[in-house]
């Protein structure tokens, strides 16, 4: 008799169970929930949608329920491919302690479709994965780029002359970027203008008047001066020239000085606006001393995700390997942050992470005057400079990676192995431009 009773007790409740849930499920939205769920996880085949329907009535409530709360989690076909920027930002701690399964299942679920054990079945590709870049941790510390001193000459006195150099050239830009322009070739898309060799003449002359004992690295004119000198300029007297060509805005006046073979004070004079209304705004900074535009103290942004940072990267006119690395690169990072831009001008890229409206920038193959000012100022202002091998840097590298430093070791952990990649193919990677019999403490 208690048997009996009980088990008539259980007859009401499920009774009433199914009563509630009718009212709380009708038929139509059930078998919506059902036919839609079946046709995201079955979208080629045909029977898979009236196969599921039909056997959702002998599970009844329970399944109606499941597919509700399953959410975005993929439990009939695991192989679906996703892209990476498709997966979840987070790992959550598991609820099973099967790890193929990511929810509880009840015995009557997996049994319910004629017998298939869709549980079994090992996924190919998870929802949830610990190579989302948001959760590699950023504990380690590069070493500085920047001089330690400034030798003989105060800091004060050298960016003065630093500043006073970069504005010089870049009066001479300003007077002729609405002008006609006589554009020659460096190779079949590098160009060089009239404007590049009178920007680097004027700046020559401002340098020479004040440090005549100085050794100078023109981007147009070489090397010219002692080379025993501890002070080396790197200038470059019109970054992004084709730029300028278009009346793009995107180019700059860039000088950096080394002291025996490391940064020591940088400046970069940068065109704004557009053709019948540029402007200029002005980055320096000296090592120690922190980073500025227009007078004001600048410093890198604090976004440590990738998933929310800007990204900048470069192309050079070479469509060699590392062009094709670095396009692999473009590729999959586009995938994974809000973007990368191809601006086509370093110097400026670099102090646009150094203001903080862009998180990172890399690129390889960049020459002295591309990098020595612009890499600077990122570390003053709060930034990480490394190789793009995360190996310390030096202006006569031929790679590098500048960012705000909270996303620094995330990148590399894409970025790192792409550049060994390439060093086993036996791509030249050794210091250059650097001038003969200059010494240098690297």
């Amino acid at each position: 008799p208690e048997t009996r009773q009980k088990t008539n007790q259980n007859q009401r409740t499920n009774k009433q169970t199914k009563e509630e849930s009718k009212r709380i499920l009708p038929s139509s939205s059930s078998d919506t929930v059902t036919s839609s769920v079946a046709q995201a996880q079955c979208p080629n085949s045909s029977k898979a949608p009236n196969t599921l329907h039909r056997n959702s009535r002998s599970l009844g409530v329970s399944f109606n329920l499941y597919s509700i709360q399953m959410g975005r989690s993929t439990v009939f076909s695991p192989s679906i491919p996703l892209r990476f920027s498709q997966i979840p930002r987070s790992v959550p701690s598991p609820i099973h302690e099967n790890p193929r399964l990511s929810l509880r299942f009840s015995k009557k679920f997996q049994h319910g479709f004629g017998g298939i054990r869709f549980l079994k079945v090992k996924p190919i590709r998870e929802l949830c994965t610990k190579a989302v870049l948001s959760e590699i941790p950023n504990h380690k510390q590069y070493p500085k780029i920047g001089a330690k001193s400034t030798g003989h000459i105060p800091p004060s006195q050298l960016i003065q002359v630093v500043e006073s150099a970069a504005k010089t050239g870049a009066e001479v830009v300003m007077d002729a970027v609405n002008k006609p322009r006589n554009i020659t070739y460096k190779g079949l898309t590098d160009l060089v203008t009239e404007t590049d060799k009178m920007s680097e003449a004027a700046i020559l002359e401002v340098v020479k008047k004040n440090f005549g004992d100085h050794l100078i690295l023109g981007e147009e004119g070489g090397v010219i001066g002692d080379t025993s000198s501890d002070y080396l300029w790197c200038i470059d007297p019109l970054d992004g020239t084709t730029n300028f060509a278009h009346g793009y805005p995107s180019f700059a006046v860039s000088i950096g000085v080394l002291f025996r073979g490391k940064p020591a004070t940088a400046a970069v004079v940068e065109f704004v606006g557009g053709p019948m209304c540029w402007n200029t705004r002005i980055f320096s900074a000296t090592a120690g001393g922190g980073a500025f535009c227009n007078g004001q103290k600048i410093h890198v942004s604090q976004t440590n995700q990738v998933e929310q940072s800007l990204l900048v990267t470069g192309f050079g006119y070479e469509h060699d390997d590392p062009w094709a690395t670095n396009m692999d690169l473009f590729k999959e990072f586009t995938d994974v942050s809000r973007g990368v831009r191809r601006l086509g001008a370093a110097a400026v890229d670099m102090c646009h992470v150094a203001l903080g409206i862009a998180e990172a920038y890399w690129e390889y193959r960049l020459k002295p005057w591309d990098m020595a000012a612009g890499a600077l100022i990122v570390e003053e202002a709060g930034g990480t400079v490394t190789r793009m091998d995360g190996g310390k840097f030096s202006v006569f590298d031929r790679s590098i990676l500048v960012s705000n430093g909270a996303l620094h070791e995330k990148l590399l952990e894409r970025i790192g192995p792409a550049t060994e990649k390439l060093k086993r193919k036996e791509i030249d990677f050794s210091l250059w431009y650097k001038p003969e019999n200059y010494h240098a403490d690297l």
